[in-house]
């Protein structure tokens, strides 16, 4: 009788490693932020890339890759630049320098350095699916509403009550959900699933 074994592209010790940090933080991230905190984008790709890594799914890696591509870059900006000048550029990654935050919490968030490149390197193992643009759209459609209407202004997960850190009073609070709701999949998930259709397609 013939069988036939699929070897598996992502390498175990890599797999185990990955779920042991998240197995890690998210206890820490719940007590310390709230489950709300879960809802940022960011967040729910250090979760999915968990299955991404264990299915080996070529359509969750493209997901997650599209989702934060283009933030965790601005985030990084804003980190790194503030290592070398002490003023974090961009807003995003100023709670990195919050110095009334412990420093263990904060190490855990190096995650957004590590994350982009190996969603990226899943991506060059099991190839792009471009139907994650659709996909991914779809989730952000359903996560963008959840925030605004369960969670709180003050913590402004995915920026659904305005730009930055604070909400913002110069338009109607639905108008700005709508706007922000057409600009992640136009402004975020387009540039990125074409990006990776260039490099992977």
């Amino acid at each position: 009788m013939l069988s036939t074994v699929v070897e598996s592209v992502v390498p175990l010790w890599l797999k185990i490693a990955y779920s042991a940090y998240v197995a890690v933080t998210l206890p820490i991230y719940y007590k310390k932020y709230g489950p709300a905190n879960f809802l940022w984008f960011s967040d729910i790709a250090l979760i999915a890339t968990v299955a991404a890594l264990w299915l080996e799914s070529p359509i969750l890696t493209s997901m997650m890759a599209i989702a934060i591509l283009i933030p965790e870059l601005i985030w990084n900006i804003g980190f790194f630049s503030g290592l070398m000048t002490g003023k974090p550029a961009l807003g995003l990654a100023n709670y990195m320098f919050d110095e009334e935050k412990p420093l263990y919490l904060r190490a855990l968030s190096l995650f957004h350095i590590f994350l982009p490149p190996l969603l990226i390197w899943l991506i060059y193992r099991l190839g792009y699916d471009e139907n994650a643009l659709l996909a991914q759209s779809t989730v952000a459609l359903i996560v963008l509403p959840i925030c605004y209407h369960f969670t709180s202004r003050k913590d402004n997960i995915n920026w659904v009550f305005g730009p930055g850190e604070t909400a913002q009073q110069k338009i109607s609070p639905m108008l700005h959900l709508l706007l922000v709701m057409i600009a992640f999949p136009l402004l975020i998930y387009l540039p990125t699933h074409l990006f990776l259709l260039m490099i992977f397609g």
